[in-house]
């Protein structure tokens, strides 16, 4: 067999495995409405590490269209207000965190009465200080609602949908 002919074998065979492959099947429309979930926390510093579990969780069953840093984003978040409750506030925490398509919204509920404060004037060395920052950096809207045995600081991360 020449090259010509093998080419053209191979040609028509590809050709003939492609017509007859199946069509992909139409995507799947992503969920509309929101999926909340709403998770006690540990107290102490295991946390913030079961509050990203959750989230990793939820982010990755409700597959809204939002790009992949956004996920990063939301875990940050999570990460900074469940960090802040350990350390500055007291048990029982909880996480709700509510993803639709073009927004999620993270609250982290404490016991403590005692509304968050942003420190400014910390050095650029300085290890704590910071996580409200980080969250308006990413993007986040804050707000504090205060309940009859505690308080929630809610974030609110909206993405073009």
């Amino acid at each position: 067999m020449n090259i010509a002919t093998a080419t053209a074998t191979a040609t028509a065979t590809a050709t003939a495995t492609t017509a007859i492959a199946p069509a992909p099947a139409p995507e799947a429309e992503p969920p509309t409405r929101p999926s909340t979930v709403h998770h006690p926390l540990p107290p102490g510093p295991q946390a913030a590490r079961e509050a990203r579990r959750v989230a990793s969780w939820l982010l990755a069953v409700h597959p809204v269209g939002r790009p992949h840093d956004t996920t990063e984003d939301i875990l940050v978040i999570v990460s900074e207000l469940t960090s802040n409750a350990v350390r500055h506030a007291r048990p029982p925490y909880a996480l709700t965190l509510s993803v639709e398509s073009g927004r999620a919204g993270i609250a982290l509920s404490d016991a403590s009465p005692s509304l968050p404060r942003q420190h400014d004037g910390r050095g650029p060395l300085a290890t704590r200080g910071r996580g409200l920052a980080i969250i308006r950096a990413l993007g986040a809207e804050l707000f504090v609602s205060p309940a009859p045995l505690g308080k929630q600081v809610i974030a609110v991360l909206t993405w073009p949908e």
